[in-house]
């Protein structure tokens, strides 16, 4: 079963004469059709926003068209928080999710006006310490055995995420008590999932919980953040999530918890894998074929390239340029040249006869794909190019160079 690619055959022979093998390419049209759809969904909301998961695909060029299509950003980090305003992402449009964070980073999103998520009740004092509290706080909440997490980010009580429902109440009665006026509601459950009733169970319970903290603390929740999680269709038999099913079930919860309460918070959720996750490929050469108890394919990209299949198991689904039309008869394991066994794209896959100059694409690597990786064993890390709404391609990120690598080295 084959996946539709945004180019053909010829324009990757093209862009790869120029740039070679492994590099990554970004469909601009794609990326740009996701954020509008996510958006669509919740039309119907007094305000919403989509803080983009810098993480999955931290380059100020990708950050900066969806910019243009009004998302912000949601940091982790201080070079995040760097990134954001070289992409012209600043004030409330950006988001620090805190998380065992440095004072460097609070410093850095309250210059730039930035909304702030905390981890822990006990970084109050911390922020307030080092940086000066802000007017508006959030808080990540872990709502522990009352909700089930899933494969990737695991049990919620045995997460590192977040703050337990006692210390969520106490938390906000100190901010306030400390001098913020403004407060958010956040919390981040699944991460790649595909049932659309996670999101809505998430949201119907936020939307509980902003009412209860109204009622007993007087406490108005201006924003609530739905988190991300949405998965994204890796195999070729997966359905993607129904966004207007999602758009719909979450309206239905909010209509049924503040109709009449006279709440109208705004809501975000900040995705990063649905946004950019199917519209990102790792294209590679074909280097050797090896025989020996099994078939393997060697390419020219390792896991230093595209760690999710040798850290997770994951599934990435393999096009060989030029051979989509070809009866998949032969079994291969599609490995890199890193001196690991579980570097590996694919164990037991049924692809067509390869040989060594083949060209193939690895799809859905747009999210926590070149942002992941890493230089064991000396590996460069790849180009990164996007392919424009208008056909062209555009170098977004050279490739790393032996020079790059011996950069930080202190010689004697």
């Amino acid at each position: 079963m084959n996946k539709p690619l945004p180019f053909t055959a010829a324009q990757a022979r093209a862009i790869v004469a120029a740039h070679p093998t492994p590099l990554y390419l970004y469909d601009e049209a794609g990326i740009r059709g996701a954020a509008r759809a996510l958006q669509a969904a919740f039309a119907w909301a007094p305000s919403f926003r989509e803080f983009f998961a810098v993480k999955a695909t931290p380059n100020p060029h990708i950050l900066r068209l969806l910019a243009e299509e009004g998302c912000g950003a949601d940091c982790s980090s201080l070079p995040e928080l760097l990134l954001a305003e070289r992409a012209g992402i600043s004030g409330e449009a950006v988001l620090l999710t805190s998380n065992n964070t440095p004072a460097e980073e609070f410093v850095a999103a309250r210059r730039l006006g930035a909304l702030i998520n905390l981890d822990d009740v006990g970084h109050l004092e911390y922020l307030a310490h080092h940086a000066g509290l802000p007017d508006f706080i959030s808080f990540r909440y872990n709502p522990g055995p009352l909700r089930e997490g899933n494969a990737i980010i695991g049990r919620p009580e045995e997460a590192k995420f977040g703050v337990t429902r006692e210390q969520l109440f106490e938390g906000y009665a100190a901010a306030r008590a400390m001098g913020v006026r403004r407060f958010g509601l956040h919390t981040m459950i699944v991460s790649n999932e595909l049932d659309p009733n996670s999101v809505i169970a998430t949201a119907q319970l936020l939307f509980g919980l902003a009412a209860e903290l109204k009622a007993k603390l007087d406490i108005s929740i201006e924003l609530v953040n739905l988190g991300g999680g949405i998965g994204i269709p890796y195999r070729p038999e997966d359905q993607p999530v129904d966004l207007a099913y999602v758009g719909a079930g979450v309206r239905a919860a909010y209509e049924a918890t503040f109709g009449g309460a006279g709440l109208a918070p705004a809501l975000a959720m900040e995705c990063g894998r649905l946004i950019t996750g199917p519209h990102g490929y790792l294209l590679a050469t074909v280097r050797h074929i090896k025989r020996t108890y099994k078939q393997y394919a060697g390419l020219d990209a390792t896991m230093a390239n595209l760690m999710r299949p040798g850290m997770y198991g994951a599934y990435h689904h393999i096009t060989v340029l030029g051979k989509e039309q070809e009866p998949a008869t032969e079994r291969y394991d599609v490995t890199g040249s890193l001196c690991e066994n579980n570097d590996k794209f694919a164990i037991d896959r049924e692809l067509p006869p390869l040989a060594p100059g083949d060209l193939v694409v690895i799809h859905d690597a747009g999210a926590h794909g070149h942002a992941m990786g890493f230089n064991y064993n000396g590996k460069l890390r790849s180009a990164e190019l996007l392919l424009r709404a208008n056909g062209e391609t555009q170098l977004i990120r050279r490739a790393e160079t032996v020079e790059d690598y011996f950069a930080t080295i202190v010689w004697e």
